[in-house]
């Protein structure tokens, strides 16, 4: 089988403020498209970490070059045009998850497109709206937290997650609650704590939080569990998800009540669908998390969204919540109500704007069979 092209676009997007977590920050998004044509259809994937290594090992420099020197060059060795074997054949690459999540991301879009469905139904799911939470970084002063609270309480967000810290983590919690009620309220510290911060713990389980996100280390998983077992409030483990196994060693050790599914992190559409899966045969229930990403693999995570385990809201939010563009028409918006419809049509039904993709370009490599 032989293909037509792929090309590899290397965006920068600006943010309109600094997205901060406990272990960093950035100011403009970067990602990489895979545009991925085949009998004049053409499908687009997006390999989207963070700069920096702060989030991730991965890197958009490294996932670079992973891409060109390795997996496009296998890929079009290989070609295979059913997500579902791509998804099988490419852990054998050691690590990458953003790349192979990329080119796996377009050649479901493309699958989608050749059979004029849209990606949820060649996913397994149903259409229907999804719910959008909007997510606040490590805010500089309490008094613009609670602005950002108030501002997302009234575009409709259906709840609110905060990033905290060790030494910024009680309080900004209190304060919500005295200004805003009994909000839907989510706490998410990005592995920055450890056992001997228990007191802090356990002042956050009496204040009503939806979840503790992955309050813990990546590979703490066991100390997860002894954490879980003291709190009411369920443990959500997300840097700790980062794959099947891992997936199962959370099962079995019983460390979190929910776990946060990140297409991007999982290595595509295919393992993120499994991890789904399994996480659902548990009795754990999920949600959609994002990096954040840009529209392409905003839109396809929002395709998988659909599917009956993503409990809570989504981290999905409406392009012009960070971004000052985006590549994609139409733009992803949130209703008065808090939830994303998806557009009709195949594929992702949203489309990719070319003429954003040059603006935003600071490099472009093409690549022929």
């Amino acid at each position: 089988m032989s293909l037509g092209t792929i090309r590899l676009h290397w965006v920068r997007v600006p943010l309109h403020e600094a997205f901060r977590i406990s272990s960093g920050e950035v100011s403009a998004k970067e990602a990489i498209l895979i545009e991925l044509t085949h009998d004049g259809k053409t499908g687009w994937g997006e390999a989207s970490p963070m700069p920096g290594a702060f989030y991730s090992v991965e890197t958009p420099e490294g996932t670079w070059d992973f891409l060109r020197r390795r997996l496009v060059p296998w890929f079009l060795e290989n070609p295979q045009l059913d997500p579902r074997s791509v998804s099988e054949q490419m852990p054998e690459f050691d690590g990458e998850p953003f790349a192979k999540a990329g080119l796996e991301g377009a050649v479901w879009d493309l699958a989608a497109q050749r059979e004029s469905k849209p990606l949820w139904e060649l996913l397994g799911s149903k259409r229907c709206p999804v719910e959008s939470g909007a997510a606040i970084g490590l805010m500089p002063t309490l008094p613009q937290l609670l602005d950002r609270v108030r501002r997302f309480q009234s575009e409709g967000y259906r709840r609110i997650k905060i990033k905290i810290e060790p030494g910024h983590d009680v309080e900004l919690v209190r304060a919500i609650r005295e200004r805003f009620g009994n909000i839907s309220l989510m706490v998410d510290a990005n592995a920055s704590y450890s056992l001997e911060h228990i007191s802090t713990f356990e002042e956050l389980d009496r204040l009503g939080l939806m979840m503790i996100e992955q309050p813990l280390g990546r590979e703490a998983i066991a100390e997860h569990a002894d954490l879980q077992h003291r709190l009411r409030t369920p443990v959500c483990l997300d840097e700790s998800a980062h794959s099947l196994d891992a997936i199962r060693t959370i099962i079995r050790l019983r460390a979190s009540r929910i776990l946060n599914i990140k297409v991007q992190r999982m290595g595509g559409l295919g393992p993120a669908r499994a991890a789904h899966d399994l996480a659902q045969s548990a009795g754990i229930r999920c949600w959609l998390g994002t990096m954040p990403e840009l529209g392409v693999a905003s839109a396809q995570g929002l395709h998988l969204g659909t599917m009956p385990n993503f409990k809570f809201p989504s981290d999905v939010e409406a392009s012009a919540r960070w971004y000052v563009d985006d590549i994609i028409y139409p733009h992803i918006e949130v209703s008065a109500g808090g939830t994303i419809d998806l557009p009709e049509g195949p594929g992702m039904g949203y489309r990719v704007d070319p003429e954003k993709v040059a603006r935003y370009r600071v490099r472009l490599e093409e690549f022929r069979t």
